[in-house]
């Protein structure tokens, strides 16, 4: 087993964490759960596997969970990786995982995911991303200093800072919510929040420090009014979505309605 904690951020996760857990269980030697007061079967799935459940209360500023993980538990491994309960990791990626940390070139790595939406599996479009395997110390997650902008009570967004080099693990993890559109649909206004109220603190003044590349060009561009139909155009056309047929389009479409719901929101805060 790979001597690295895995930490899993949930909340009304019975639909997919089984499977979650299913691929993560006597691969590593530690997996913990962590909650945010669960209404479902989820602490009894948790149990049920025989992984450690923590329970985690937001107060709505700074930390969030992820980093409330890094400053506050106990951790007995070198490596963290966060894996989020519609994530399912193959064995494919565990083997490189292994590789990468017994040969400790960086201290942090960039994971690949495989998008599955409407029950498709999307080979194009643009691709997902994001540092989620971190050596324990190395570095944390963007500190913004919020007041319950949304009801995220993790770091979504919010990038880590790493101390050191950044690699990245090239095989995918399967990323497949299974609780349908509507879900979809209200997280990813949680989502449009969110982001339209960071907009809002960069444009007067807030902390722009560690911004990814990607970062930049979203906060500088999204609330202009082409944002969004460039978006689906790059993404449906020029990454070549519309070879996933109407999974492809639909999940193109979705993003554009997310970033124009992010720029009426941010027009909304500036309003007020």
């Amino acid at each position: 087993m790979l001597n690295i904690t895995v930490v899993v951020p949930v909340r009304n996760e019975e639909k997919n964490l089984p499977r979650c857990l299913d691929a993560l269980v006597d691969k590593f030697v530690a997996v913990v759960v962590v909650d945010s007061s669960s209404t479902d079967r989820t602490a009894e799935i948790a149990a049920k596997y025989g992984v450690e459940f923590v329970q985690f209360d937001w107060n709505g500023r700074f930390p969030k969970k992820r980093n409330w993980m890094l400053l506050n538990y106990a951790f007995k491994t070198e490596w963290v990786l966060f894996i989020d309960a519609d994530e399912i990791v193959s064995d494919a990626f565990v083997g490189e995982v292994s590789r990468a940390v017994r040969e400790g070139a960086a201290n942090a790595y960039w994971l690949r995911y495989t998008n599955v939406f409407l029950g498709k599996t999307l080979h194009f479009g643009v691709p997902q991303r994001k540092i989620a395997l971190i050596k324990r110390g190395a570095g944390l997650y963007e500190r913004i200093d919020e007041q319950r902008w949304s009801n995220l009570d993790m770091e979504v967004h919010e990038h880590p800072i790493i101390d050191g080099p950044v690699g990245e693990i090239r095989m995918p993890i399967r990323h497949e919510d299974d609780r349908g559109i509507l879900k979809f649909i209200e997280k990813h206004a949680d989502y449009a929040a969110w982001e339209a109220r960071r907009l809002f603190e960069l444009r007067q003044g807030g902390n722009a420090n560690g911004l990814t590349l990607r970062q930049k060009v979203k906060y500088g561009y999204v609330d202009q009014w082409w944002f969004a139909h460039f978006y689906f155009f790059y993404t449906y056309i020029l990454r070549l979505g519309v070879l996933d047929g109407s999974a492809g389009f639909y999940y193109a479409f979705y993003k554009l309605w997310y970033f124009m719901t992010v720029r009426r929101i941010h027009a909304e805060c500036q309003e007020k």
